[in-house]
């Protein structure tokens, strides 16, 4: 896969599992807009994000044909660890705009320039620890 095709996957994949986060993240505040609710928007959404992000990555940006239940929990595991350093940035990010101008839409602006950083971050990672092959 030439270089600019892999951006381009890579962001469209990023941008899914941006706007899956965000729509669990609304989804929780909707029921509880307590500052535990804003704690379990982020964390619930994150979650989300990173699942889909991990299964649409293994297959469609490393070509991971690994297989088996250990195999994977190996993986996903060395993916999440991978991605903590730069959940902390979204998170950060996200809190910082919150905490600044306390409206939903700041909050969300903060949440996906964190993700940003965090995804650049993330793939390089990704790609000498997780899943250690040069993408087709």
């Amino acid at each position: 896969m030439k270089k600019h095709q892999l951006v381009m996957r890579y962001g469209m994949f990023a941008v899914a599992a941006t706007v899956a986060n965000l729509a669990v993240q609304r989804v929780v505040l909707g029921v509880d807009s307590s500052e535990f609710g804003f704690a379990l928007a982020v964390f619930s959404g994150t979650l989300a994000g990173l699942v889909l992000k991990y299964i649409l990555d293994k297959r469609w940006i490393f070509f991971d044909t690994a297989q088996g239940v250990a195999t994977h929990t190996k993986k996903f595991t060395l993916y999440t660890l991978m991605g903590v350093v730069t959940t902390l940035i979204f998170w950060g990010s996200e809190t910082a705009f919150w905490l600044i101008w306390q409206t939903d839409a700041m909050r969300e602006l903060g949440a996906v320039l964190g993700l940003m950083v965090g995804y650049v971050i993330k793939y390089n990672l990704d790609r000498k620890f997780v899943f250690q092959t040069e993408p087709r």
